[in-house]
């Protein structure tokens, strides 16, 4: 039989890097859901769904007229209450120099009595007296600290009305993404009950893949001096790619896949990578810097695997089985089967056969041969 035309190439030793590819799962860096921390009707929403938000924007206004009127009244309440605690301290100074007269009338009455000019009776009624002064003493000193204490009862309920007051208005605690409006303005909210809206923050951004606990050790020696290069791209358009670092292993294996899980950090400037999407990634460990490398068009599926024609000297082809450890773009990189300069088929092998003989042409021109 004639050659059959055939496009061939060489396997050559390069510099490869040693990826580890998988599917992965973009998520935000951050997601907060918004409650509410008081109950009221929902006044309105001030922001835009599906918008980007800035941490400390509003986003919710809450009827402030229950609560205004509770710091009303708590303002009402202090000021009543240091009334009362300024009328104690006047009563406590009143009695107390109503019992420091009573003191020096009873000490005189005592001397008098001693020189039998007065009755003994009128010095035990001075006596009485001071110490009756003495006890309202006391009972002003104990009205005091009750109505210090109420002060700053009421102290502590303005300020709790005041942060009823401030929680009116829902603002953002982070910079990120608002999503859909899930509570409309006009519906009563409760305290801490469902959320409002949920934020998510897109830069940095995670994306989350497992990997063959088989390849751990290889990632932890790695990743031990320095952040492993991630790349992904968006399955549906490969030409969108985001490169980011690997930041978190997981610190257990699932036993029901046999994966570790981890996960790595990406700027996410162009709003490339949005939450919930899959895509490719690949994770380069290292270089493999003596790698046989051939085209992947010379990879052929058979019943024993996979395997490539190889050209002999003589022209003729013979299958060899090889193992193809990776694949980088168009270059397979093969473990076992080739050895360096070898020559391969790369276009042409469906009318090969083992014995065959070949004539080289370009890859182009080989449907258009006369056989």
């Amino acid at each position: 039989m004639p050659p059959v035309p055939a496009s061939v190439a060489s396997a050559t030793v390069e510099s490869v890097p040693i990826d580890v590819r998988a599917v992965g799962t973009v998520e935000p860096s951050i997601t907060v859901q918004i409650k509410s921390q008081i109950a009221g009707e929902l006044f309105k929403a001030d922001f835009t769904e599906g918008a980007d938000v800035n941490k400390g924007d509003l986003l919710f206004e809450i009827d402030p007229r229950p609560y205004q009127d509770a710091l009303n009244q708590s303002n009402a309440a202090l000021s009543r209450d240091e009334a009362l605690l300024h009328q104690s301290e006047a009563n406590l100074a009143r009695d107390a120099a109503q019992a420091a007269y009573a003191d020096s009338d009873a000490a005189r009455t005592e001397q008098l009595m001693k020189q039998g000019v007065i009755p003994k009776s009128q010095a035990d009624q001075s006596k009485s007296t001071a110490d009756a002064l003495r006890q309202s003493m006391a009972a002003d000193r104990a009205a005091i600290e009750s109505a210090r204490a109420t002060v700053e009862s009421d102290r502590a309920m303005i300020s709790t009305a005041k942060l009823n007051l401030a929680y009116c208005e829902i603002r953002s605690p982070i910079s990120g993404r608002a999503g859909n409006l899930l509570v409309h303005a006009g519906n009563l909210v409760k305290v801490n009950d469902v959320a409002l809206v949920v934020i998510n923050r897109l830069t940095p951004i995670y994306v989350s893949f497992g990997v063959p606990e088989a390849q751990l050790g290889t990632i932890r020696t790695n990743s031990g001096n320095r952040k492993l290069p991630v790349q992904v791209a968006l399955q549906d358009d490969p030409s969108k790619s985001e490169r980011g670092e690997l930041t978190v292993i997981d610190n257990t294996i699932d036993t029901n896949t046999g994966t570790i899980h981890l996960k790595a950090t990406f700027p996410n400037e162009h709003r490339f990578l949005w939450p919930g999407q899959f895509v490719d990634v690949s994770m380069t460990l290292g270089t493999n810097a003596n790698a046989i490398v051939i085209p992947t068009e010379a990879i052929q599926a058979g019943q024993k695997g996979q395997f490539v024609y190889v050209v002999k000297a003589d022209g003729s082809v013979e299958p060899r089985n090889v193992t193809v450890s990776q694949t980088v773009g168009r270059k397979a990189i093969i473990q076992e089967g080739i050895a360096s300069g070898e020559t391969v088929v790369t276009d042409g092998q469906l009318l090969l056969f083992p014995g065959a003989h070949v004539q080289p042409v370009p890859a182009s021109k080989v449907d258009s041969q006369t056989l």
